[in-house]
């Protein structure tokens, strides 16, 4: 079946039917060899002629039967100027089908996938609901189906285009401002559109390849975060998903307001900012036993115990706190059956379970009379500990959508962190110990050290700036996370010195404290 779509005011769109296509991808290589060219599809958006009519999201709503509040695609709305010198603007927004896809990369059970013709597309039965694409995609284009615990998304609208038609969206364009096509087909209409006319993508510093290109649209609604946002929106209260205020020390455009755009809420909350400070303590406890002779293997009595049950106990709070978050928890076991191996979920996943092992090994060995055995296996687990910590800072950097957390810093920053932890979780065990002390002396310096640097530092993108204001405005339950955090946690690390037994909880408390601005504030930044 062949379709000729909508005209494109007379510069015809052929979308013909998948045979059709490789027909059209043929190339003859050396020696007469049949080849495929590959394939891209994307959009144009012209905003020279968008009416900001909503039509593309209520064709998009209909033929993929979205849910109230999730959005596949939405049209943003940013007004800019004094009355009566005022300008409104549209802009159109949805998935880039990028050419390297960050959802694709962190997804840990393969539920999305870059087709052979450059869509990227979902499995919603394979997903798990850990909204990690979330985090990854720059654009704010992934939602989450609150009814099935499954991520959504625009797909091209691929059964139609698997069959020769346009996306809906294109079909109801009243003024033809969606111009879809294969970006690879050098005289497509769409390919055309781009080499003749000054067009932009959203985020390109991001490095994601979008293939979602803007004719005539303005910067100031390009660019998240460029113009405030009131309370209210054009026609509505806004949606209370940033309750955070604007960090002052972030300045915004004069005069430009966003008087509409779709709300997404905060998918990672207070689950993985506690994570983050458990399997500190497993790590940190892990590192340190070989070094306190306190806790040494040969030593008769419960005290040779406590580091490896302190992980064990730590590493499984962990894990609960992954299943927790899930939004389909019953199929956390898909991590085990359908891997994607480039995935920091899976591989730190396989780092918590090889660590678990080893410290389930140890504790076997002494209760087994193998102490040598155990020394060993100690000395094992140490790197075991320290990936453990320190893994999640690879995790992040595969959130592209994160600018905060794709900091350098944050891998050493999780060591000291984890070296702080496990010093004052074991202290009061082995008061006095020069190891422990140095542990969290050093964690405590290390951390505020690298904590006032990465909140203060001079950041080279607009969304890291805009988090690290943010993290300075987050609360909880009353308290400044990122100033009251660090300012309990230096009291508790000089309260290690005079009162061991007693360290333990204003330092535990001010990490959480920090970890929750650090996680939050990440996320509070604008995509859209």
């Amino acid at each position: 079946m062949t379709n000729h779509g909508p005209s494109q005011g007379g510069r015809g769109l052929f979308l013909g039917s998948p045979r059709e296509w490789v027909a059209r991808s043929e190339e003859r290589g050396a020696g007469g060899a049949v080849t495929l060219r590959g394939m891209q599809y994307g959009f144009v958006i012209d905003h020279d002629v968008c009416i900001g009519c909503h039509a593309c999201t209520v064709a998009c709503k209909a033929e993929n039967d979205v849910p109230v509040g999730g959005f596949r695609t939405s049209v943003k709305y940013v007004e800019s100027g004094r009355f009566p010198e005022v300008k409104r603007h549209f802009l159109v927004q949805r998935c880039n089908h990028c050419s390297d896809a960050p959802c694709v990369t962190i997804c840990p059970v393969n539920a999305l996938e870059k087709r052979a013709d450059g869509i990227v597309d979902i499995d919603r039965d394979a997903c798990i609901g850990c909204r990690a694409c979330m985090q990854a995609c720059p654009y704010d284009a992934i939602y989450l189906n609150e009814d099935s615990g499954a991520v959504e998304k625009c797909h091209y609208c691929a059964h139609r285009v698997d069959v020769g038609l346009a996306p809906a969206c294109v079909n109801v364009c009243p003024v033809n401002a969606i111009i879809p096509g294969d970006l690879e087909d050098r005289e497509s209409t769409i390919s055309l559109t781009i080499l003749n006319n000054e067009t932009k993508v959203r985020r390109a510093e991001q490095g994601t390849g979008p293939n979602v290109y803007y004719k005539g649209a303005a910067d100031v609604a390009l660019e998240p975060g460029r113009a405030a946002t009131d309370s209210m929106y054009l026609w509505s209260d806004k949606p209370a998903t940033k309750p955070e205020p604007w960090p002052a020390d972030v300045p915004t455009e004069a005069d430009a307001r966003v008087v509409l755009d779709d709300g997404h809420r905060i998918e990672w909350g207070w689950p993985v900012s506690l994570y983050l400070v458990t399997k500190g303590i497993a790590g940190g406890a892990a590192m340190l036993a070989p070094f306190v002779g306190a806790f040494a293997v040969s030593e008769s009595g419960w005290m040779r115990f406590v580091p490896e049950l302190m992980s064990l106990v730590f590493v499984l709070i962990t894990f609960f706190l992954l299943i927790e978050d899930l939004a389909r928890p019953a199929r956390f076991y898909r991590l085990l059956t359908r891997p994607n191996w480039k995935s920091w979920l899976v591989r730190g996943g396989v780092v918590l379970g090889a660590f678990a092992a080893v410290t389930v090994l140890i504790l076997s060995a002494m209760f087994g009379g193998y102490d040598e055995v155990a020394v060993g296996l100690r000395w094992v687990n140490v790197p075991l500990g320290f990936a453990a910590a320190v893994y999640t800072a690879f995790l992040f950097g595969q959130c592209k959508g994160r600018d905060l957390w794709e900091s350098e810093l944050l891998l050493p920053h999780l060591y000291f962190q984890a070296a702080l932890c496990g010093g004052v979780a074991l202290l009061p065990f082995a008061a006095g110990d020069a190891w422990l002390v140095a542990a969290v002396v050093v964690g405590g310096v290390g951390h505020v050290g690298l904590s006032l640097v990465e909140r203060f530092r001079k950041h080279h993108t607009a969304n890291a700036r805009q988090a690290a204001g943010f993290m300075g405005v987050v609360r909880v339950l009353g308290l400044k996370g990122f100033r009251d955090g660090l300012v309990i946690g230096v009291a508790g690390v000089l309260l290690a010195f005079v009162l061991p037994w007693g360290a333990w909880v204003p330092v535990l408390v001010g990490l959480f404290l920090y970890e929750h601005a650090f996680v939050r504030g990440g996320q509070l930044p604008p995509l859209s």
